[in-house]
Formats: C-alpha cells, structure tokens, sequence
C-alpha cells in the first residue's frame, strides 16, 4: 500500500490527565505510545464542547465556519458534511470504518452513516465491544489502506465507584481545585474510568502491532476537550481547552516532546501532507511536520477558540499566546456556567460554596508565565491595557477573517434544537 493506514483514536472529556502528561493517572499504554511515538504537549481543541470540538478536528475548520455550533444530539449539524475527513480521504483510495462514539453526525439510534463511511460497526457506549470491533476490523487482509476511527464514551460522566487501586484518601484533585473529600473521591472515579480507557486503547494498539501493521500505521490519539469538572469542559482556560495528542507512525517515531502550540484543526491539513495530496480549500489549520521535523518551534504565534451553544447559549471567543489568554464573552450572565458542567460530587460542593454567586466576567485576561491556572483576571488592571488591546485586535481580526456570525449579532439556533434555560441546574 502507498499510503499509510490511519487510526484515529478518542476519547470523550479526558484532557490531558494521563501519565505520559505528567499526572498520576497509571496509563501504560498510552505512556507507551508516547515513548514510541510524537507527544504535542500544548495541544488545545477549537472548542471545549463535543460536538464542535469533533466536527472542527474533521473539517479543519472553526465550529463556526463548519456550522457545528452545538451539539449533534441536541440538533446541531454540519454545514456540509463532504469536508468531514472521510471523504477527502475516499476520494485518496481509504476505505474508511467507524468504531464506537461519533457525536458529528445524529446521534447513533439514527444513522451516523449520513457522515459517509463506507462501514460503521459498534456504536453503543459500551467500550470492550468498541474495541472488539476495531479489533476484528484490524485483522482483516486489507488490499487498500483504511481510515479506522475509534471512539471511546469513557471518560464521560457519569463515573463508576472508585476501583480498589484508586483509594480517594490518596489522590490529589486538579490544580487549582481545593484538596477536599469530595475532589479527591471525584480524582479517584475518573482515574478509574482513565484506567479502562487506557486498557481498551492498548487492547486496539495491540491489535495493529500483531497485524504487522504499526510501521505502515498513523495514530492519531486525542479527546475532545478538558475534563468534565468545574471550571474545566465548556470553558475556554487552558483547563477546558487543553487536550492531549499523541501520535506514532511514519515519520512521527522517537519519544519526541513538542512544546509548540497546535490546534487540532491542524489534524486534517497534517494528514494531507503525510500521504501527498492537496489540501482543500476550506481548510484553516496548518501542518504539524515543520514542527515533528524541528524546522521551527512555533507553527502559530496564537491559537483561537470559541463556544456557542451546549446546553444553553453562551457565546465566547479566546486567543491565547504563549503568554497571554485573552476570553471574551458576548453576552455575560451573573451566572459562572454551571448549568454547562456535568453532575459530580465536585460540582456539588462547588454549588453548597456559593458557585452560583460567582459573577461571569465581560472579559479575562491572564498571564500564562506567572499565573499558568489562570485564576488572577488582569482585565481591568491599568498595568496591562496594552496586552488587553491588541489580543483584543487580533482576535476582531481572526473573526472577520473567518466570517464569524458572532460579529452580526446573536447566533440562532436550528429549529427543533434543544437548548436549556439558564436558570437550569443540570445540563
């Protein structure tokens, strides 16, 4: 075969809390991955929600130029579904598969085959039958190269009791979240789910190397955004948009670190580079092999992202650079977005703290060297004006650029979407 096979594996909201990041999540597998492979260590999604996250990743394109400003199961879609992925690598000679979760296309009791692959397996949440699937798809004799995407529901909400390896009394929470019983038991239940997800990701990585397909093989292995705590998912901090990446194959080998900044809207243009073919013309990212082949530290000087609806409406745009994070939000409530964070022990003691009291700030605006947890907003500090102004600028700049709708006023929602009130408490 002249092209690589590709394997794109994800999960659902798990950041960057695995070991190969540093954290004191026990994930053999994906540690392995990352020793034999490319680990992006300043990865960040294009929207710390799921559905746009997803749909930006395959489009290479920001959830507002694609269309996918919600989520695919509360009625949200693609603008046109031929710039999923899929299609540009069809028409390369893939076969293409699908393993597991989705969340682009409906939702999986309707038909996730409008998206376009040529064959669709498990789509339950039930993760040993994702990888079973994957894993019978692997071991077939394959005359062309194939696109097998596997997705993973595990590490959503809600998570199961703490396994016996995982004792609360010995976990540390987050940072910057409060050492408390509550934190540290919620620790312990995603550090089970991590485990399970990191089992069944092996279990499909094994698969390959048996296969004697590894050498011939990209993997991609990601998630959707941060993790679904506090402060965290639908946020646009580094704690909600920051996501893990790794990736192993042809010419991404060696235990490689990279520091420079990549959005994930950089996948799709990557993989374009790696087997030779155009890019389309819709695309708005940029390769990563300039940084893999340590031709420049930096492919951007800042990264975008943005959210819109998830359960409710909440529009907000950032730019981030490698000093400074500048979050705007268009239409400010004197609510902290709690109705967009999953239910948890942890939410819960955040809610009897007084969470909801916390008022949502027009704008944010940190400084990533001295303040890396993003908790001292310098918005309205005198001192920084300057640095408030031009990401001010460059972010207009980067909206009219891409023709953002958020410019023209208020962005409706499709009709027949789902959309919350905020006065809810649960999403």
């Amino acid at each position: 075969m002249s092209h690589p096979n590709i394997l794109y594996i994800h999960s659902h909201d798990t950041g960057r809390y695995i070991q190969p990041f540093g954290h004191a999540m026990p994930t053999p597998n994906f540690q392995h991955l990352a020793e034999q492979g490319v680990l992006f260590r300043q990865a960040f999604c294009a929207n710390p929600t799921c559905s746009p996250s997803r749909a930006a990743l395959l489009t290479g394109q920001w959830p507002h130029s694609c269309g996918m400003l919600g989520l695919a199961h509360r009625g949200f879609r693609l603008n046109d579904y031929s710039h999923h992925l899929v299609h540009t690598l069809k028409k390369a000679g893939y076969t293409t598969a699908l393993s597991g979760f989705q969340h682009v296309g409906r939702p999986p009791a309707a038909d996730p085959s409008e998206i376009g692959y040529d064959e669709i397996f498990d789509t339950s949440k039930n993760q040993q039958a994702t990888s079973d699937a994957a894993i019978a798809y692997i071991n077939r004799s394959h005359d062309k190269p194939f696109f097998l995407d596997v997705g993973y529901t595990v590490t959503h909400r809600s998570f199961p009791e703490p396994g016996p390896g995982d004792d609360p009394r010995y976990c540390i929470p987050p940072a910057p979240f409060p050492d408390t019983h509550e934190t540290r038991y919620d620790t312990a239940a995603y550090k089970t789910c991590v485990r399970i997800l990191d089992t069944e990701v092996g279990r499909v990585l094994n698969a390959i190397d048996r296969a004697g397909l590894a050498e011939n093989t990209i993997v991609i292995s990601t998630t959707d955004h941060g993790i679904a705590f506090p402060m965290m998912k639908c946020n646009l901090t580094d704690h909600g948009i920051g996501v893990m990446l790794i990736m192993r194959g042809p010419g991404f080998s060696g235990g490689k670190v990279i520091d420079g900044m990549v959005s994930q809207i950089d996948l799709f243009p990557t993989l374009c580079d790696v087997i030779g073919i155009d890019h389309p013309d819709w695309l708005q990212g940029k390769s990563v092999l300039p940084l893999v082949r340590e031709e420049t530290d930096e492919i951007h000087d800042e990264i975008f992202a943005e959210i819109n609806y998830h359960s409710y409406y909440d529009p907000q745009r950032t730019i981030r650079t490698k000093k400074w994070k500048y979050i705007r939000h268009w239409y400010p409530t004197l609510r902290p977005g709690d109705i967009n964070c999953d239910g948890s022990p942890s939410k819960t003691y955040f809610l009897a703290q007084g969470w909801r009291q916390k008022n949502q700030p027009h704008e944010q605006l940190y400084d990533l060297i001295f303040d890396p947890y993003e908790t001292n907003n310098l918005a309205s500090d005198p001192k920084y004006q300057d640095a408030l102004h031009d990401l001010r600028d460059r972010l207009q700049t980067w909206m009219e650029t891409t023709d953002d709708p958020l410019l023209a006023g208020s962005v409706s929602a499709p009709e027949g979407a789902r959309i919350n009130d905020p006065a809810d408490l649960q999403t």
